[in-house]
């Protein structure tokens, strides 16, 4: 009997003639709130590190993401952000409650499906359902935090935000040309009765393991001079290699590209932000992204294509973007 495809990349794998397990679905659901990320004095993992602050503070042992993949030593990432139009913030990881907010404890209160992925991860999908209205935050916590241990769990679906079926389908495939050369395909499908906006940022970006280590190289992200016909992102990191994003499209560049270092995307210097307003949680010990308390429509993204339409959607934005991990 003939050997298929996936056997012989097992056997090269086993016997390390080609890594195919070097990339794969090893990016974490959920960073924050976790003991990992705890420095507090009495342990209270929950309060030291919410949900608030992971979109402005660096992480100190691993990172998150919707339907992503990194490298087998979480150097590089990649993973998918959203923005419907109406959410105060990025859609750039889960939420859930914390085991104080949960009636019945802890629990993500999203929809998300791992629907395929091979042993040796050559080709993987994931499926995220994205309201189309604003996300609830505020209404699952406080709802949550009304009801007794007795009583069942207030989940998204009953929110409402699903009606007439206003949601998206959005669609993450992985697909290996090799053990170092991944295809990604993202799609999105408007269930709802009307045309509405989304925009999809595949975001990549680096852990961050520099800060914490005195004299550590630092790696580094830019734009490679004279690549028609795509938008590409170079990648130069000191222990992982050269590498390269590229999608598709002619973007164009957006304002704050002028205020950057020549070429360069991403400046990994640590920063110092305040956490969002009305937060009750202690503050942050480093930046993350300065920019993300701005409307999303202003936040540091290149557009691989200026206006693309998505199955039913009739304005959306698809790009990819270079997030600073300081």
């Amino acid at each position: 009997m003939a050997m298929i495809a996936e056997q012989q990349r097992l056997l090269e794998a086993e016997a390390k003639t080609a890594h195919w397990r070097r990339w794969g679905p090893y990016l974490s659901e959920r960073q924050w709130g976790t003991v990992r990320e705890d420095y507090s004095p009495y342990g209270t993992a929950w309060d030291y590190f919410p949900h608030d602050h992971a979109r402005s503070r660096a992480y100190r042992w691993g990172e998150d993401g919707i339907g992503g993949i990194c490298d087998n030593h979480q150097r590089l990432c990649l993973a998918l952000a959203l923005w419907n139009g109406r959410d105060p913030i990025l859609k750039e990881r889960l939420f859930g409650l914390t085991g104080p907010q949960g009636n019945h404890g802890e629990d993500v209160k999203e929809y998300y499906f791992y629907l395929d992925s091979t042993p040796t991860h050559s080709y993987m999908k994931f499926l995220y359902k994205y309201p189309q209205a604003a996300f609830p935050y505020r209404r699952l916590v406080e709802e949550n935090a009304r009801r007794g241990r007795p009583d069942p769990e207030f989940e998204l679906m009953d929110t409402g935000v699903f009606e007439e079926s206003r949601y998206f389908d959005v669609t993450v495939e992985y697909a290996k040309a090799n053990f170092d050369d991944v295809l990604v395909r993202i799609s999105a499908v408007n269930r709802g009765p009307e045309p509405v906006e989304l925009h999809l940022l595949p975001t990549l970006w680096f852990r961050n393991t520099w800060d914490w280590d005195v004299g550590a190289p630092k790696p580094r992200l830019s734009a490679p001079e004279g690549v028609a016909g795509a938008a590409t992102i170079a990648v130069e990191h000191p222990s992982l290699g050269f590498y390269r994003l590229a999608a598709e499209g002619s973007p164009t560049l957006p304002p704050w590209w002028a205020r950057k270092p020549p070429r360069t995307i991403a400046s990994p210097s640590p920063r110092e932000r305040r956490p969002p307003s009305g937060s009750a949680s202690p503050p942050p010990r480093r930046g993350r992204d300065p920019d993300h308390s701005e409307r999303p429509s202003r936040r540091r993204w290149a557009s691989a294509s200026e206006r693309r339409t998505i199955s039913t959607v009739s304005s959306s934005r698809a790009g990819c973007r270079a997030r600073d991990a300081s």
